[in-house]
């Protein structure tokens, strides 16, 4: 008889036995989230998300090592104008997608509007074209290799290898860079004169050095099985590197630009300026408003600095008091070390007293770190290295070269700047954002991340973190710096300024020391509108802190402020500041 005829003739018949206990059910499997879709409701949007993370990956393999996916440790970016191409059209695609997606949640339609910004501020840049024809000492081949193979994880033969087969790929790759710059010389896309110069000085003095102390040797010292491997494709990479040093000299720098250095003497000048400045401001601005929005900031600040130097210094004069802080030699450091260990203590300090600013604080360390000896005499005076979860903190690499042209007034302001409760700060807990997707954890909204580090420096003061008034007087000559880079940006790229002339602006209007204005102008130059974002970003967010205040009153809490500001990642200026608003209005 079948089972379940008998279970119900027996309790038909008033069988009163209790039926056998059922067998308990497994637990249900956990739903496995891919990470690129973590919070994500809509399916329609999980599947773009994931789609764009893991072709984002692929595409840009060295940076995904850096965020800490290994999936394509072997290989580095195609850099083919085929390959530009294909993925542009690609983000079309993926914009396409994101905008037709309708009645989405609220948390959804924010990560939809966040990847579509993204997408679209990126495409916006095609018009710069930097693909053929840009190059500078922060950004070249013999310097992004060497950066890459410092970051590389070896940890065992498979990754060793790994790194092996990347370095080969470096190689291709110069071919097919020097086939990029030689289309963009047919178009009249050509870099300027002194930036070609100083890479090609950089990478013969990189080539003099011995191979064994190439980071690409010191990655595997640990792995000796491997280190004849990576020797070969090392030798080969020198091998190319000579190749594009020969290119520069023989086809780049004849042509190069000598006068009209910024965006006013590539074609399409015009039209990429007004790209990179959304896409690093994240607002509508014009070159115009930048730049008076500049004039107007260095006239205030001078005269802060003013009353504080008369204080300080016995000076109010600003020019007097930039002659004594650039001229005074005990305002300088005497040794390597001393920059190190300054830096170390400052952010020692900082580490301390962020509790009482903050809600929500950084799970990862930040550590300080020398910029290295190839990088130092072309780059600039600091910067920081983000976390990568699992595997390295966060570093604060400082300028120790030349320590005699390092001020000391100008150190604890940097690293507050690049280190807490500055960039690790604010990048650190955007990496921790347990309920965000992949891209909105590693999304760099420009004028928020550096507004956030230079609204930081005010907020050290605030916090009680400067060592005395000379201290204080490097945070201002730090603003002016940040001020001045609005009237120099703006002047070079949409005034035709030349180089010379930002130069003068520079010492005219800032403390800061001649090594530091020339690389500072360089960087400016290479890199059109980044420095336009700091400003922006600074004065957003102290206009949202009081207007705030003054709405709230005795209800502002300074931690929870800075927490809303924080706890989105690093969104574009006008999702900040419905952020803020939202907050200031809800029940308390």
């Amino acid at each position: 008889m079948h089972r379940l005829f008998t279970l119900f003739a027996l309790a038909s018949c008033g069988h009163k036995s209790p039926p056998p206990a059922a067998a308990p059910l497994p637990a249900p499997a956990p739903i496995q989230v891919d990470p690129a879709a973590t919070g994500i409701d809509d399916g329609f949007l999980a599947d773009i998300l994931v789609e764009h993370w893991n072709a984002t990956m692929e595409r840009y393999p060295t940076w995904a090592s850096d965020v800490g996916d290994h999936r394509f440790d072997d290989r580095v970016t195609d850099e083919s104008l085929d390959a530009i191409r294909a993925f542009d059209g690609r983000r079309e695609d993926w914009l396409e997608r994101l905008e037709a997606l309708e009645d989405l949640g609220e948390s959804d339609a924010l990560n939809r509007d966040l990847l579509a910004h993204q997408i679209r501020t990126s495409l916006a840049e095609r018009p710069c074209r930097t693909e053929v024809w840009d190059f500078d000492p922060r950004d070249n081949p013999m310097l992004n290799a060497n950066s890459m193979a410092e970051s590389h994880r070896v940890t065992d033969a498979a990754s060793a290898a790994a790194l092996a087969a990347r370095i080969d790929g470096l190689t291709t790759q110069i071919d097919v860079r020097i086939h990029n710059i030689r289309t963009g010389l047919s178009e009249g896309y050509v870099a300027n004169r002194l930036s070609t110069k100083l890479v090609i000085d950089q990478t013969r003095a990189n080539l003099k050095s011995p191979i064994a102390e190439s980071p690409m040797m010191m990655a595997v010292a640990e792995q000796p099985d491997m280190q004849d491997r990576v020797r070969a494709a090392t030798e080969a990479w020198r091998g190319a590197l000579g190749v594009w040093v020969a290119f520069l000299e023989a086809e780049v720098l004849p042509a190069s630009r000598t006068e009209d250095v910024g965006l006013t003497g590539v074609p399409n000048g015009d039209a990429c300026y007004t790209a990179l400045i959304e896409s690093y401001t994240s607002l509508p601005l014009s070159p115009e408003e930048l730049h008076q929005t500049g004039l107007d900031e260095l006239a205030r600040i001078h005269g802060e600095m003013s009353m504080l130097g008369k204080r300080a210094l016995d000076r109010s004069d600003i020019q007097q008091i930039f002659e004594y802080l650039r001229t005074d030699p005990s305002l300088y450091f005497a040794s390597e070390d001393e920059v190190e260990a300054t830096a170390t203590e400052a952010l020692a300090r900082a580490k301390a007293a962020i509790p009482d600013y903050f809600g929500r604080l950084p799970q990862a360390d930040c550590e300080v770190r020398r910029i290295p000896d190839y990088s130092a005499p072309y780059t600039t005076i600091a910067y920081y290295q983000p976390l990568v979860p699992g595997e390295r903190p966060g570093y604060y690499f400082v300028n120790t070269y030349q320590p005699e042209t390092r001020p000391r007034y100008e150190a604890e302001v940097l690293a507050f700047h690049e280190s807490i409760p500055g960039h690790h700060l604010q990048i650190a807990i955007n990496t921790e954002l347990d309920e965000a997707p992949m891209f909105r954890k590693h999304m760099s909204s420009t004028a928020f991340v550096e507004g956030w580090a230079l609204y930081s420096e005010q907020l050290a003061d605030e916090m009680g973190l400067y060592s005395g008034d000379v201290d204080r007087l490097g945070m201002y000559s730090f603003e002016l710096w940040r001020a001045a880079r609005l009237v120099v940006d703006t002047g070079i790229h949409s005034k035709g300024w030349t180089r010379e002339q930002a130069v003068k602006f520079m010492v005219e209007n800032t403390p800061l020391a001649r090594n530091n204005i020339d690389n500072e102008v360089d960087r400016y130059i290479t890199t059109p509108g980044q420095a336009l974002a700091y400003k922006t970003g600074q004065l957003e967010i102290w206009r949202l802190r009081h207007d705030a205040e003054s709405r709230l009153g005795d209800d502002f809490d300074l931690p929870g402020f800075h927490d809303v500001v924080l706890g989105a990642g690093a969104v574009p200026l006008p999702v900040l500041a419905e952020r803020v608003d939202a907050w200031v209005t809800q029940p308390r």
